[in-house]
């Protein structure tokens, strides 16, 4: 009956890595599991379980217990597990207990560490 066709669409959208966005995962949530992203995580929250993603920030409030796989690591709140980065930042309050293996990193006064930390080869 209507035969009016939609000109306007929407351009398609490219699942590249750098078209990626930022997903925030609120102070109140709780994640039991293996997230990844291709692009940045901001957890406020709590992950227990494996993180894969282009950089991550763990908020002042965040904590994050597992293996953790990204560019870039910048910590506010907790970390505990496994670490591969390139760049790892330790800003304070940080908490962190954590195997890390890192090309670049920056840790603030006022940070807590406990683990071992090796540089990368090139």
């Amino acid at each position: 009956m209507f035969s009016k066709t939609d000109t306007t669409a929407a351009p398609a959208r490219s699942g590249s890595a750098t078209s990626a966005g930022r997903s925030v995962f609120s102070s109140d949530l709780k994640i039991t599991g293996e997230v990844s992203s291709a692009g940045t995580l901001e957890i406020l929250g709590e992950v227990d379980g494996n993180v894969s993603a282009r950089g991550l920030l763990i908020g002042a409030e965040g904590r994050v217990s597992g293996t953790v796989q990204a560019d870039t690591v910048e910590v506010r709140g907790h970390l505990e597990g496994k670490v591969a980065t390139n760049d790892f930042t330790l800003r304070a309050p940080a908490e962190v207990a954590a195997d890390v293996t890192y090309r670049v990193l920056v840790i603030e006064s006022g940070a807590t560490i406990e683990g071992h930390f090796a540089r990368a080869k090139d």
